[in-house]
C-alpha cells in the first residue's frame, strides 16, 4: 500500500481511536464512581441498593441503582457498549495499518526473532485471541472467587504475555501488543460478559421471570477489571514515543511496574469515591511516587554509560559517518529506499556529518542505548557499530 495512504489512515484512525477511547474511559470511570458513591436510605424503593445526587452543568441529577432489576422496564433504556466496540475496532485497525502493513519495519526485529511478516502477523493474532481465552478461563475458574488471588493471576498473565512479546517482536511492537491484549480483554468483557448478562436480565423481565443476581455480579466483576486496567493500557498506547521504555533490555519488567503503579493510583480514586478517608487513602500516592521514581532509575540505568571500547576499535568522524550512511539512510534520506516511508521519519536526513552531529543525542538514544533504530534492525547494524557510534558521540564527536 502507498506510504502516503498509510500515513492518512494512521492519522485518521488514531484520531478516531482517541475520540472513542475517551468516550469509553469516561463512561467507565463515571459508572465506577457512581457505584461507589451510592448511599443507602431507609425510604428507598424495594430492590434499590442506593442513590446518588449530583450537580453538573447548572442542574441536579438523581440516580438510583437496582441490584438486579426494577419491577418493570422503562420505555427508554440506554446501553453503553458501542464506545468499547469502536475503541477496539479502531485500535485493531491501527495495529493492521502500522504493524501488519509495515511488519518488516515495525513488527519484526530479526535480532529478536527471525521470522517473515506472515508468521509474525499470525503470532500476533493468535496471542491476542489466546490472551482473552486464558483471561476468561481464569475468571471462570475457582481463582475468580477470590478478588486478591484473581488480581495476582491476571497480573501474572499480562506480565507473562509481555515477556513473550518481548522475545518475539520488536520492543515497540511488544509494548503495543501488551496494550492490544489488555484492550482485547476489556472489550471481550463488554462483548461476551457484560452486555449478554444485561440482555439476559432484560429478557427474563420481559418473560415475567426474576433475573438471576449472579448475572449482575459477574458483569460488575468484569467492569471493575476494566476500570483497573485502563491506566496501564493508556501508557501502552503512548509508549511508542518513549524508546527508554520499550527499548529497555528488560521491558517486560517495566510493564509489570506500570500495572502496579496504575492499579495503586486507580485504587486511590475508587477508595476515595467510596468514602474512604484517613489511612485508607493516605498510602496510594506516596507509594505510586516511590514506585515511579524506582522505575525511572531502573529505566535510566542503561543510558548512563556503556561498555568500554578498545582504543583500536574507536572510530573518528569519518568512521562514525560511514556507520550512519550504511545503517541509517535507508530511512533517513531525502528519498528513503525503505518502502515503508515516502519521506524521512521525523524529517531527519543524515546526508552530511553536520546533520549527524546536530542529532547526535537522538542517535545515541535510539541506535545505541535502546537499540530501537534502525527499525527492526533491517540494515543489520552490529553491536560493535553501536558501541563505536556511542563512544564517538560520548567523546564529543572528535575528528
Amino acid at each position: 500500500m502507498d506510504a502516503a495512504v498509510l500515513d492518512w489512515a494512521n492519522l485518521l484512525l488514531r484520531w478516531v481511536h482517541l475520540i472513542v477511547g475517551i468516550a469509553w474511559i469516561g463512561s467507565s470511570f463515571f459508572f465506577i464512581w457512581l457505584d461507589l458513591s451510592l448511599a443507602k436510605r431507609g425510604d428507598l424503593p424495594d430492590g434499590v441498593a442506593g442513590e446518588s445526587w449530583m450537580v453538573h452543568g447548572g442542574g441536579f441529577y438523581h440516580a438510583q441503582k437496582y441490584m438486579v432489576a426494577p419491577e418493570r422496564l422503562p420505555e427508554h433504556l440506554h446501553w453503553f457498549k458501542y464506545e468499547s466496540y469502536a475503541t477496539w475496532i479502531s485500535g485493531f485497525s491501527l495495529l493492521v495499518v502500522i504493524y501488519y502493513f509495515g511488519a518488516t519495519s515495525f513488527l519484526i526485529d530479526r535480532g529478536v526473532l527471525d521470522v517473515g511478516p506472515a508468521t509474525a502477523i499470525a503470532i500476533s493474532l493468535g496471542m491476542l485471541a489466546a490472551g482473552w481465552v486464558v483471561y476468561d478461563l481464569i475468571c471462570r475458574s475457582p481463582l475468580g472467587r477470590n478478588t486478591g488471588v484473581l488480581a495476582v493471576a491476571v497480573f501474572v498473565l499480562v506480565v507473562g504475555a509481555a515477556f513473550v512479546f518481548s522475545h518475539v517482536f520488536s520492543g515497540r511492537a511488544a509494548f503495543v501488543h501488551v496494550g492490544a491484549m489488555i484492550g482485547t480483554m476489556m472489550t471481550g468483557n463488554v462483548f461476551f460478559i457484560i452486555i449478554p448478562n444485561q440482555k439476559k436480565t432484560v429478557a427474563a423481565m420481559l418473560d415475567g421471570r426474576t433475573p438471576d443476581a449472579a448475572w449482575g455480579l459477574q458483569a460488575k466483576q468484569r467492569s471493575t477489571h476494566n476500570n483497573y486496567l485502563t491506566l496501564p493500557v493508556l501508557l501502552m498506547m503512548i509508549s511508542n514515543h518513549y524508546p527508554m521504555t520499550f527499548g529497555h533490555e528488560h521491558n517486560w519488567l517495566i510493564v509489570a511496574a506500570v500495572l502496579i503503579i496504575g492499579g495503586v493510583v486507580r485504587d486511590w480514586f475508587n477508595t476515595r469515591n467510596a468514602g474512604g478517608r484517613g489511612a485508607r487513602v493516605a498510602w496510594q500516592w506516596p507509594a505510586a511516587a516511590v514506585l515511579t521514581l524506582g522505575l525511572a532509575v531502573f529505566v535510566s540505568a542503561p543510558w548512563q554509560g556503556g561498555q568500554a571500547l578498545d582504543e583500536a576499535k574507536m572510530v573518528d568522524s569519518a568512521g562514525a559517518f560511514a556507520i550512519v550512511q550504511t545503517r541509517c539512510v535507508a530511512c533517513h534520506a531525502a528519498k528513503p529506499t525503505n518502502p515503508d516511508f515516502d519521506k524521512p521519519p521525523a524529517g531527519l536526513v543524515f546526508d552530511s556529518l553536520a546533520s549527524v552531529r546536530a542529532n547526535a543525542s537522538r542517535i545515541l538514544a535510539q541506535a545505541v542505548t535502546t537499540k530501537t533504530m534502525p527499525l527492526g534492525n533491517a540494515t543489520g547494524m552490529t553491536d560493535l557499530e553501536r558501541r563505536q557510534l556511542g563512544a564517538w558521540i560520548r567523546a564529543g564527536q572528535p575528528d
